[in-house]
């Protein structure tokens, strides 16, 4: 494995300090988790560029520091330079990866005209497995949730009459979060199939073909399954958070409720969308300050 040769590499060769030999493992060990986890990749030195800066804006998303991201980065970026050394790799792939003080680039969001239209289309359908797949996008993109607290969620946390639902999010903390009228029609819907289908035992909303508690594969798969054919490949659950923020705050909403939305600890891990406004805002400036009206038309 070429991890294992690496971390020797760096301990005969370089003699880097135990301390660093640690640091560096559990960073490879954390990255070849998430690949596996969001893109179901087994061997980090086949990740691309875009996988690995989707990795660096998750923990940012995580509200990770600064340090510890730009730490991981050039975790990353040693590895992959000893990759090129030993021919394994024609290129470094995090050598374009900017460091966080520099730039929080996002990886690619939906369009949202064309995913709304999406979401339109597939309003009517009727299987089991296409309403809880329509289901499972329209609450990731709806709420801005994470895989692991969608997977999560039960019938109970579902308050219909004020049209709220409770995450448990990350340290057991919980917060509530708005829906739609549509969204609330939706869930019931599928609700009626599910019950349908496998009874009321289990009070999980999202569940297996078998009746059992999703799975993060599962909805990694259903993810990629309906929405590849947008983005034109692979497709990581994750960006469905990053397309609800990013439409939020192109729409308007203000960063604090976004934040308070996505569960962040702090404004900075919400502040990374902030970079996508940049063109909202030229077109508002120049449709709305006086002196730019001025220079239209010559």
């Amino acid at each position: 494995m070429t991890v294992d040769r690496f971390i020797a590499y760096i301990t005969t060769e370089k003699r880097y300090s135990p301390n660093t030999l640690k640091a560096y493992k559990r960073d490879l060990e954390l990255f070849t988790m998430y690949l596996n986890k969001e893109f179901e990749l087994d061997k980090p030195e086949n990740a691309s560029q875009e996988m690995i800066r989707s990795w660096v804006v998750y923990m940012m998303d995580e509200g990770m520091s600064g340090k510890s991201v730009n730490r991981k980065i050039s975790t990353l970026s040693s590895y992959y330079n000893y990759l090129v050394r030993m021919s394994v790799l024609d290129s470094n792939p995090a050598r374009h990866i900017a460091y966080v003080k520099t730039s929080h680039r996002l990886p690619n969001y939906f369009n949202e005209e064309q995913l709304g239209a999406f979401l339109d289309n597939n309003s009517g359908v009727e299987d089991f497995n296409k309403v809880r797949n329509i289901l499972v996008i329209e609450l990731l993109y709806s709420t801005g949730m994470r895989r692991s607290e969608l997977i999560s969620l039960t019938i109970s946390s579902i308050d219909f009459s004020e049209n709220t639902i409770k995450v448990l999010g990350k340290r057991n903390k919980q917060r509530i979060i708005p829906l739609s009228q549509k969204m609330i029609d939706s869930i019931s819907k599928y609700i009626d199939y599910k019950e349908k289908y496998f009874g009321t035992n289990n009070d999980f909303l999202i569940v297996t073909d078998k009746g059992e508690q999703a799975y993060p594969k599962l909805i990694y798969r259903i993810i990629n399954k309906e929405l590849s054919s947008l983005k034109g490949g692979v497709v990581s659950p994750h960006v469905l958070r990053h397309s609800f923020a990013t439409h939020m705050l192109n729409n308007g909403a203000d960063l604090n409720h976004i934040k308070e939305i996505l569960g962040h600890a702090n404004l900075t891990a919400t502040q990374i969308y902030t970079h996508n406004t940049i063109e909202k805002l030229k077109k508002v400036y120049s449709e709305a300050h006086p002196r730019a009206k001025l220079n239209k038309g010559g």
